[in-house]
C-alpha cells in the first residue's frame, strides 16, 4: 500500500476528525439561538475551562478518540490540580475550538468545490462561486476538480495530527506528574522483586523441611517421630501462610498511590508494631523528618520496616536500638540488636533478601547499605542523600 494512502485507511484518523467535530455541535445549536454572535461560544469556554472536572472530561475524549488502542497516550485523564492546569484547559478548548471551526468548513466547503468544478465543466456554472469565472474553459474546471479533494486530505490528516501533539501538550501530565508516576511505578516494581525475593525463602524454606520431615518420617517408621515431624510440618506451614498473608498485605498495599504510603514521620507506629511484637525498642529520631523528600522518607521507612523485621525473624525478642538522624547531608538509619549467642549472627553465612532489597533500594537514590556484626552487636546501618535544612532533635524510648 503506498505510503500516502495509509492515513485513508486508518480509524484513528477519522475518530481524530470525529474529535475536532463535537465542539461544533454546540456552536450549532448556539447559532439556532443566536446566528449573529457565534463568537460567545468561544468566550464561554473560560469560565467552563476554570472547572476542574472539564480537564478529566477532555482528556477521557482525547485518549479514546485522538490516540484509540494506546496505553500510553501523553496524555492525562486527572481533574485540574492547579490554576496551571486550568489555564492549560482553557486554552486547549480554545484551540480545540479554533480547529473544529477549521476542520468543519473544510470538510463541507472542499468537497462541495470539487463538486461545482465538475459541474462547471458540465456548462453548470454556480453564480455563488464568483472566482470560477476566471476560468472559462470547462476542461480546465476538470482538471482543478481533484485538487478541493486533495487539499481536505491533507487538512484532515494535518489537523489530526496538530490535535493530537496539542492534546498531549496542553493536557498532558507535568514534569511533577511524570516523575509522581514513575516514582509509583518504581515503588511497585520495587516491592514485587521484594515479595518474589520473601516468597521463594519462606514457601521454599517451608515446602523444603515440609518434604524432608515427611521423607524422613516415612523412613524411620517409627510412630512418636512422626507425630513430631506432623508437628514441625504444620509449624512450618503456618509460618509460610502467615509469611503468604503478610505477602498479600503488601500487594493489597501497592494499589495505593504513592502519596498515601508510609513515610518515616509513621515511624512511631511502626516501632510500636515492633514492641507489641516482644522486642525491646530504644529510639532516637533527630532532625526534620516530616520535610524529607518523598522518595527518601518512603525508602527510609522501607527499610526501618525491613531490619526491624530481621531482627524478629532472625534474633526474636530481644532489644533493638534504632537511630535515624536528618541532616542538611541526608538520612542516616542505624539499627542495632545483640548477636545470637548460638548462632553468632542473623543468617550470617547467607546475604539476607531482605538486605539486598535494602542495597536496591538504596541504590536507586544514590545512598547505600552496610550489615555486619559490631562490638557484639548485629548493624544495619543505610544512608540516604537528601537536601533538609537542620533542625532541633528530639528522642523517644
Amino acid at each position: 500500500m503506498p505510503r500516502p494512502v495509509r492515513p485513508l485507511l486508518r480509524g484513528t484518523t477519522y475518530t481524530r476528525l470525529l474529535h475536532l467535530w463535537v465542539p461544533m455541535l454546540a456552536v450549532s445549536v448556539w447559532l439556532f439561538v443566536s446566528p449573529s454572535t457565534p463568537w460567545v461560544p468561544a468566550l464561554l469556554l473560560v469560565p467552563v475551562g476554570l472547572l476542574p472536572g472539564v480537564r478529566r472530561g477532555e482528556g477521557v475524549q482525547a485518549w479514546l478518540l485522538l490516540t484509540p488502542g494506546k496505553g500510553e497516550s501523553g496524555i492525562a485523564v486527572t481533574p485540574s490540580a492547579s490554576w496551571r492546569d486550568r489555564l492549560r484547559t482553557v486554552v486547549w478548548l480554545e484551540a480545540r475550538m479554533l480547529l473544529g471551526t477549521t476542520a468543519a468548513l473544510g470538510t463541507v466547503w472542499l468537497p462541495a468545490l470539487s463538486f461545482d468544478l465538475v459541474a462547471a465543466a458540465l456548462g453548470h456554472r454556480r453564480s455563488d462561486v464568483p472566482f470560477l469565472g476566471a476560468f472559462p474553459p470547462d476542461r480546465v474546471c476538470v482538471l482543478l476538480a481533484p485538487l478541493p479533494l486533495l487539499a481536505l486530505y491533507g487538512l484532515v490528516v494535518g489537523l489530526g495530527e496538530l490535535i493530537t501533539a496539542l492534546a498531549r501538550r496542553l493536557l498532558g501530565p507535568f514534569p511533577a506528574e511524570r516523575l509522581a508516576a514513575l516514582e509509583e511505578r518504581t515503588e511497585q516494581l520495587l516491592e514485587r522483586t521484594r515479595i518474589a525475593r520473601e516468597l521463594h525463602d519462606s514457601i521454599g524454606h517451608a515446602l523444603t523441611v515440609a518434604v524432608l520431615q515427611a521423607g524422613a518420617a516415612r523412613a524411620a517408621g517409627d510412630p512418636e517421630f512422626t507425630d513430631r515431624a506432623l508437628a514441625a510440618i504444620e509449624d512450618t506451614g503456618r509460618a509460610a501462610l502467615e509469611d503468604l498473608e503478610r505477602v498479600l498485605g503488601v500487594l493489597r498495599e501497592s494499589e495505593r498511590p504513592v502519596s498515601g504510603r508510609p513515610t518515616l514521620a509513621d515511624a512511631d507506629r511502626l516501632l510500636e508494631s515492633a514492641r507489641a511484637a516482644g522486642a525491646e525498642v530504644a529510639a532516637e529520631l533527630s532532625g526534620p523528618i516530616r520535610e524529607l523528600p518523598g522518595p527518601v522518607s518512603r525508602e527510609g521507612y522501607r527499610m526501618l520496616q525491613e531490619a526491624l523485621t530481621n531482627v524478629l525473624r532472625h534474633a526474636g525478642a530481644v532489644p533493638v536500638r534504632v537511630r535515624v538522624a536528618v541532616s542538611g547531608d541526608g538520612l542516616d538509619l542505624e539499627v542495632r540488636n545483640p548477636l545470637p549467642a548460638e548462632t553468632g549472627g542473623p543468617r550470617q553465612g547467607r546475604g539476607g533478601s531482605g538486605l539486598r532489597g535494602m542495597r536496591e533500594r538504596a541504590a536507586l537514590l544514590g545512598g547505600r547499605v552496610s550489615s555486619g556484626p559490631d562490638e557484639g552487636d548485629w548493624t544495619v546501618r543505610a544512608y540516604l542523600p537528601g537536601t533538609t535544612a537542620p533542625r532541633p532533635s528530639r528522642a523517644s524510648a
